[in-house]
């Protein structure tokens, strides 16, 4: 069987939707003229459903908070204002919406689903006369109508409880969803200049890409030409994204500077989520700079403001590169659904890769076993977890936001942790504009997708990726059917092999996407083979840190645990060092890893959780420990190593067997060391 090879780098042109055969219209909903089109289409809510260790944490999160948050968040649950109530009528319900809707149909749980559709249908039901939606505002609660926009309340909650809606309809094809929304933003474009997005607070300013992702995706569907305009309207009215990105002086600006001046322009949250303004907006204008400003961006966040375990500092200003900042856990989940988004129009691997290693690495640490208890703010190089303000910007009067618990630090995280995972499961897949499917992130699921001339698939993928380099697919077909079927190499991977039946197809360099067209058959399996040899990474003060494949290592710290309560904030856990944490990493192990390095992998554990205990991989190496290096205010500050490579301090001659495992898995660690002779 002849096969042919296509493939997708960084910076081809866009490519445009192809028609299947003998087909009037594209088997999904694709970019609509003039917008460009994607380079790779989302697919619907329930096609992809979670295997193995992913479908484990799914259901963890079911059992946890994303399940159970309306009976016990007081937020949440009481006269909830997204039911017509008078409580909650702002973020955190949508907020918790946007991640236990998709997790209701990925895990098909009847009981879930029941609970979050009292809420859609509310929504749907109760849209006013004239467009609005949404908690009754001030006005409507004396009893008296909407007269005009000023009578109405704050655009942000809504741009959440859209995203909840699209994923609904994705899912259940809900026939109220398309003109309900058509109708709201018939409302937005009739009253914006009247009521700018910034009338009631500067959320909406910050996040109006949101918005105007949601209007893309209705004029995708409808072709209402209104839509457009409405776009650039919110554009014009929403911060600057695409400037400030595209700038440079702003990433420099925000790591010395942390006045209250423009600090809705540094917090990590809305930068989180103004990342993917410019490439939505790319979409109608087509001017290759607002690609550009994404990525010079996201290079310079990184390059200034970037941490080992992938995610750039926020505390809640973007706040240098130094492993003692905080990363707040929304701006992670927030950051995360960007690059979804940047991956469907740009096609960019890099993107791919930046969403792998923060998903893998600092998202599971930010969260208990129970999924009950999260940390507002996470450190890199945590050696005790424990009340404090710490080197934050954001202290908080009562010194809450480094400990874990249901409600620590700000209650936002407690409602919008839940769509890191979901929404990171919803997009493994994409679908392309020429009838094929993408993997491009991996984790054990199964997809249902329809592929060229209509065939459904059904494609098994089989593995325990992150945690193994091999990924096996089995395709599932009615017939014998050619389509493309593209996979990404990772950007950390020297090369990969592809097998097709068992057979040697062909090996690739990283940091690509590779397409496999053929005419495949039912039972065909592909394996792809992604060596991951140790490897160790520069960071800030010239620390090292010790990687293999998408995962980042840490020191394996003991710790006690105290449960505490603190009487405003509730619940709350502290944890505190057993054993020692202030090593150094000799040169010899910087200079070649593979050599001085063990690496054992176990069994992945019947009832997988992201703690140290489950941890499937070790890597032993040796260290040496700096007496010097020691708590200051609670913080762990880093040690220099000098441009030789070597720290100048003091060191104890002992050389001492040091065992890491993934950063994941970890709630006390050091992950960025000095490096010693």
């Amino acid at each position: 069987m002849k096969t042919s090879f296509v493939v997708h780098l960084t910076g081809i042109a866009l490519l445009t939707t192809v028609l299947s055969h003998a087909q009037q219209k594209p088997l999904y909903v694709t970019s609509r003229a003039p917008l460009a089109p994607q380079k790779y289409i989302e697919l619907p809510l329930g096609a992809i459903k979670p295997e193995g260790w992913l479908q484990q944490q799914l259901v963890i999160m079911k059992n946890g908070a994303t399940g159970h948050l309306d009976e016990y968040h007081a937020k949440v649950q009481h006269d909830n204002g997204w039911l017509g109530g008078k409580g909650d009528a702002w973020e955190e319900t949508p907020y918790w919406l946007d991640g236990a809707l998709p997790l209701a149909y990925q895990l098909d749980d009847k009981t879930l689903k029941d609970k979050v559709l009292k809420y859609v249908n509310w929504n749907l039901d109760h849209q006013r006369p004239n467009g609005f939606f949404g908690p009754l505002t001030k006005k409507e609660l004396e009893g008296k109508p909407m007269e005009s926009c000023a009578d109405g309340a704050d655009w942000w909650p809504r741009m959440v409880m859209l995203k909840v809606l699209q994923q609904y309809y994705t899912a259940t094809n809900d026939p109220r969803v398309i003109p309900f929304m058509t109708k709201y933003f018939k409302y937005q474009y009739a009253n914006l200049k009247t009521c700018p997005l910034a009338k009631w607070t500067e959320w909406s300013e910050s996040r109006g890409g949101d918005n105007i992702m949601s209007v893309y995706w209705l004029y995708d569907h409808t072709g209402d030409k209104f839509l457009l305009d409405l776009a650039d309207l919110l554009y014009k009215q929403t911060t600057n994204w695409t400037d400030l990105l595209g700038g440079r002086n702003w990433a420099i600006d925000a790591a010395v500077n942390q006045t209250g001046a423009k600090w809705m322009n540094r917090h990590a949250v809305n930068v989180g989520m103004g990342l993917k303004l410019p490439a939505e907006y790319y979409r109608a204008k087509k001017d290759v700079k607002y690609l550009n400003a994404v990525k010079t961006g996201f290079g310079d966040l990184m390059t200034l403001h970037g941490l080992p375990h992938g995610m750039f500092s926020g505390d809640e200003d973007l706040h240098g590169n130094e492993p003692t900042q905080g990363v707040e856990l929304c701006a992670i989940v927030e950051t995360m659904f960007s690059l979804e988004e940047i991956i469907g129009i740009t096609g960019d691997p890099s993107y791919m890769d930046a969403l792998e290693r923060m998903t893998f690495n600092a998202l599971p640490t930010q969260t208990t076993d129970d999924y009950r208890s999260r940390q507002y703010f996470q450190i890199a190089n945590q050696v005790q977890v424990s009340r404090g303000v710490f080197d934050f910007s954001l202290p908080f009067g009562r010194g809450m936001n480094n400990v874990f618990g249901p409600y620590a630090g700000y209650t936002c995280c407690t409602a919008n942790m839940h769509q890191g995972w979901t929404k990171f499961a919803s997009h493994l897949w994409y679908a392309t504009g020429s009838g094929g499917v993408a993997a491009l992130e991996y984790a054990p699921n199964m997809l249902k997708a329809k592929v060229a001339n209509g065939t459904e698939v059904t494609i098994l993928e089989a593995t325990d990726y992150p945690f193994d380099d091999q990924i096996a697919f089995t395709i599932n077909l009615p017939k014998p059917t050619t389509f493309p079927f593209a996979l990404r190499i990772p950007g950390w991977c020297i090369e990969a092999t592809f097998f097709v039946n068992g057979q040697k197809l062909r090996s690739d360099k990283g940091g690509q996407v590779i397409s496999l067209s053929r005419a495949w058959k039912n039972g065909d399996k592909v394996t792809l083979k992604l060596p991951m040899p140790v490897r160790t990474s520069n960071w800030a003060k010239n620390s090292r840190t010790i990687e293999r494949g998408p995962l980042v290592y840490a020191l394996k710290v003991e710790s006690t645990v105290d449960e505490k309560t603190e009487k405003t904030e509730g619940t709350y856990f502290e944890y505190q060092p057993k054993t020692a944490w202030n090593y150094g990493l000799p040169k010899a192990i910087i200079e070649n890893p593979e050599k001085n390095t063990t690496v054992t992998i176990r069994a992945m554990p019947a009832n997988f959780v992201w703690n140290e205990a489950s941890a499937p991989i070790e890597i032993k190496t040796t260290g040496r420990q700096i007496p010097n290096w020691k708590l200051v205010e609670g913080v762990a500050r880093q040690p220099v190593t000098t441009r030789e490579g070597i720290y100048q301090g003091e060191v104890a001659d002992k050389v001492e067997t040091l065992t890491f495992i993934p950063y994941g898995f970890t709630k006390l660690r050091v992950v960025a060391f000095p490096v010693v002779k």
